[in-house]
Order: structure tokens, then C-alpha cells, then sequence
């Protein structure tokens, strides 16, 4: 009798990377595993599934990832979740509340039905992540890798949420999890983008994006491959960065110089201020090590050309007329004016950079620019702008315990050392030599007591969940923990020790 086909639960399906993630996983389903997906019931998603609703191999449950009757029968029927679904940004910027509902609340909801129904130790649980939970890398510590310090940026509660909820997933006690940090996914939906996140990017940051269909093929692979016997068992038990590789590397301004080049401009200073745009605080990174996940899942195939088609595509008719328009004597002028016309409602809305700078909130002034002097002082020209070019050159990022020795060799000594580096204490007495998992105690530098297992401390780059929980401390973080200190001093002054309260946290998702 043949063995029965594994069973995959698959929560976002009806999200940019969870639709891409379904029509790649289509043709395999009923031959190398079955699919279920979980999906709210609202005609957008009706008109998305009902007509795969007789597939062989699929079934679709129209319910709500909070609701743990809808969840649990979707994992009786499985052996592994593909934890897609989130409350994404920016309409996480506007309601983070919910944004902590879902994006915590989901992972606790599925984690606590897969241990209620004995499936701790056989179903696999593949969480997706965020670049955004190490926040600002801005250059010259643009280079980066998981391990290094988790980060959120300020004011940025989407990766609060998904910091609350890999910690949860890590220190879930599931035997087989892993934790995929997707960073920034181009296509499509990123081409029309029309919100004032788009001037928090600033304009000398950088990202290593994904494409959308890369995104979805890494999905139906890690699944194809755990059917056929062909993933690692290795692979599990690790977080991993997303990433294209180098041809999905690229600052904003090469980015802008690519995307505006299209229409015509030979500049970027008749279209682009750099008043409106913030010069700190978003998220993004080069990555070291995002090679790790494609030798597992061998799932890269676009390029920045991918994104630069589809922002073609988005703008039709207007690329032709501001290539007309843009050869024209003054050309270039006149249409940068128009498409600055068209910025004019985002950036005086509430998440609106000229918003903040008229309204004089020092918060925001402070946390995106460094305070109102700095933002003075930027020019009117981005030609005018202090170039960065030293894109290639590698700042490591120290993490505090010897990295070369195997896993199976760390002792508590090496937590004890990791502790100090991170400016606290390791207060347990015992660890077995090369336990990975299992929790120990700690104090961080403000006295808070909390536990945490190595993986989650040294692979994650967590540290005290108190701290995180109840504010955005950084400054006065960076004067004791050298860990953190090796992402925050290069960014910002001494002096800079404002303290931002959190307005949510996990504590307040009812379980």
C-alpha cells in the first residue's frame, strides 16, 4: 500500500507572497502532497478560490486565523503549516493593535492546536518573518546577517508584532520550526504602492528584495522537497534570511535612478527632495548569508529588472508621454513638478514626512531625521547630498561568542561571555554542553529578568523581552550592551537618548 501523501496547511493564500506561494504549489497537488488553506470569507477571496474548489488534492476552509475551531481543523489534517498570513505594512503603521493581533496572536493560536492535538513532535511549522525586525542598516553597517541584533525601528509596530512572534516560535518547543525573515518583496504590488511609507525609505538605504514568484517558488519547493525526503533535516531549528542575491541588491537612489530613468529624467533633482524623504529609521539590508536558504530551496530565478517591468507596466500610457515630455526644452522640470503634485496628499497625511515637519512632532522629527537641525540642514538636491559609495565594504557585526566552534561544543561559559558582551548576566548554573534549546536565565542591563535559549539569543539576536515590550530605548541601550551598540552608534550621536514608549505589546493579544 502506498504511504499516504503528506498534507500542508498554507494560512495567507489570498496575500501577494501566499497567492504567488498557491499557484506554484498548484500543479503538485494531489501527486506530491495535498494543500489546505485557510482564507477569511470575503468575495475577494471567493473570486480567488472557488474555482479550485474541486481540485484533487486541495481543500479550502473559508474562516479566520483567530479563531481556534477554524485553525484546529485545519491542522488535524496536516503535517506542516506554512505560516504566511500576516497583517502586513503599511496599514499595520495605522493599526497596530491589530497588527498584534493578528501577527502574534495567529502563531500562538497555531502553535498552542498543534501541541493540543500531540503534534509537537511531528508537524513541521515554517514561520515567515520580517527584514524589518533588524531595523535601520543604514550604510555603513549595511551588510548583515541573522544573529545580529534585533532592532525594530521606531514607531514601526508590524515588526514589533512579527519580533513577538518569532521569539514565540522559537521558543515554541515544536521539534521542527524554522523561521524565514522575508525582506522586501518586488512585483506587482510593490509597483503600486501609493502611501507615505514610500518617503521613510530613505533614499541611501538598501535592500536585497525577492521577487513575489521567487517568494512563492521557495514556498512550493520547501514543501515538494519535505514530501520527497529531500530537505535536510538540518534545515530545521534555524532562522534564515530571504533574499535574491546580488541581482536583488540595490540602494533607493539606484533604485529611483533606474525607475525615473525609464521616463526620461538624466537626474534625479527635478523629481526627488530630500526634505521629504526620511534619511534613518526604515529597514533594510545586504545579506551575508541569504545564500544558506537558497542552497536549500534553490528558489531564485528575477532581478531588479523584474520590479522596473512591473512599474512599467503599472504607469501605461505615461511612460510614453514623459519620454516625450522629458525631451523637451524645461521637460524635465515640468515633469518632475507633475509627479511631485501627485506626492502632495501623501506626504501631508498623518504617516506624511512633510506632515510631521509642519506639525513640528519631535518624536517623528527625531526618530526619521535625528532632530529638526538635521533635517535643516539637508540640501534641496539630491546631487547635492553627501555620496555614499563604498557599497561593497563589509562591517562585521561581532556577536559575541566564537562563531568557528561547532554547535555541538557550546558551553555556558560561551553564554556567560555572550551576556556580558550584550551588557547583562547569565545567571544560570548549569547547561549541557551544546543545548541549543533549552531556556536559561539572564538579567540585561536594566535589571529585567527573562529567559531565553541560546538559538533564540545567538542565532535569533534577541535579547530581554521586557525591554522590547515596553519601549524603543535604544540610546541608552547602545551605552552598555557592545552588541547592540555595533548597529546603533554608527547611525546616531551620543546624546541621542530619547526613550519611545510602545502603545502594544504581546501581553495585550488576548490568548
Amino acid at each position: 500500500m502506498a504511504d499516504k501523501r503528506k498534507t500542508v496547511f498554507m494560512t495567507g493564500a489570498g496575500g501577494g507572497m501566499g497567492f504567488e506561494s498557491f499557484k506554484q504549489m498548484l500543479p503538485d497537488l494531489g501527486l506530491k502532497y495535498d494543500l489546505v488553506i485557510l482564507v477569511r470569507d470575503s468575495k475577494k477571496n471567493h473570486e480567488l478560490f472557488d474555482e479550485y474548489i474541486y481540485k484533487d488534492g486541495l481543500t479550502v476552509v473559508y474562516g479566520d486565523l483567530l479563531n481556534r475551531a477554524d485553525v484546529a481543523k485545519c491542522i488535524s489534517m496536516s503535517d506542516m503549516v506554512l505560516h504566511i498570513a500576516a497583517f502586513v505594512s503599511p496599514a499595520a503603521d495605522y493599526y497596530p493593535k491589530k497588527a498584534m493581533e493578528n501577527n502574534y496572536g495567529s502563531v500562538v493560536n497555531l502553535i498552542e492546536l498543534i501541541k493540543s492535538q500531540g503534534k509537537k513532535d511531528t508537524c513541521k511549522f515554517v514561520y515567515i518573518g520580517t527584514v524589518a525586525e533588524t531595523g535601520d542598516r543604514m550604510p555603513p553597517i549595511h551588510w548583515g546577517r541573522v544573529g545580529d541584533p534585533i532592532k525594530p525601528s521606531m514607531f514601526d509596530y508590524y515588526a514589533v508584532s512579527k519580533v513577538a512572534a518569532e521569539r514565540y516560535v522559537i521558543e515554541s518547543g515544536l521539534k521542527y520550526w524554522v523561521s524565514l525573515r522575508q525582506t522586501g518583496i518586488i512585483g506587482p504590488a510593490m509597483a503600486k504602492i501609493r502611501d507615505a511609507i514610500q518617503f521613510h525609505n530613505c533614499i541611501y538605504n538598501v535592500l536585497e528584495y525577492a521577487s513575489d514568484r521567487d517568494s512563492g517558488r521557495a514556498m512550493r519547493n520547501l514543501a515538494a522537497f519535505d514530501a520527497d525526503g529531500s530537505l535536510a533535516e538540518s534545515f530545521w531549528g534555524h532562522i534564515y534570511n530571504i533574499g535574491g542575491g546580488e541581482s536583488c541588491r540595490v540602494s533607493t537612489l539606484e533604485m529611483y535612478e533606474a525607475m525615473y530613468g525609464e521616463l526620461g529624467f538624466k537626474t534625479l533633482d527635478p523629481v526627488i527632495d530630500p526634505k521629504m524623504y526620511a534619511t534613518r529609521n526604515f529597514h533594510g539590508q545586504y545579506y551575508l548569508d541569504s545564500d544558506k536558504l537558497e542552497d536549500y530551496l534553490h528558489f531564485r530565478s528575477d532581478s531588479m529588472q523584474y520590479f522596473y517591468d512591473a512599474y512599467l507596466k503599472e504607469l501605461g500610457s505615461a511612460v510614453k508621454a514623459g519620454k516625450v515630455i522629458t525631451k523637451l526644452p524645461g521637460g524635465q522640470k515640468l515633469m518632475g513638478a507633475i509627479i511631485k503634485k501627485t506626492f502632495k496628499e501623501l506626504l501631508n497625511s498623518e504617516h506624511g514626512t512633510k506632515h510631521w515637519i509642519d506639525e513640528n512632532e519631535e518624536d517623528y522629527i527625531d526618530a526619521f531625521w535625528g532632530g529638526r537641525k538635521a533635517w535643516e540642514a539637508l540640501p534641496d538636491k539630491v546631487s547635492e547630498m553627501e555620496a555614499f559609495t563604498d557599497w561593497d565594504k563589509v562591517v562585521h557585526i561581532d556577536h559575541g561568542y566564537d562563531e568557528s566552534k561547532p554547535e555541538s561544543e557550546l558551553t555556558l561559559e560561551d553564554m556567560k561571555g555572550a551576556a556580558k558582551f550584550r551588557g547583562g548576566t547569565c545567571d544560570s548554573t548549569e547547561m549541557a554542553k551544546g543545548d541549543w534549546t533549552s531556556p536559561l536565565e539572564f538579567t540585561c542591563q536594566f535589571g529585567h529578568n527573562f529567559k531565553g535559549s541560546p538559538r533564540l539569543i545567538l542565532e535569533g539576536g534577541h535579547w530581554c523581552d521586557e525591554c522590547e515590550r515596553k519601549s524603543w530605548n535604544y540610546g541608552n541601550r547602545a551605552k552598555k550592551d557592545r552588541f547592540f551598540a555595533q548597529v546603533w552608534n554608527p547611525l546616531h550621536e551620543a546624546d541621542e537618548l530619547r526613550e519611545y514608549p510602545k502603545i502594544v505589546s504581546e501581553l495585550d493579544v488576548n490568548k
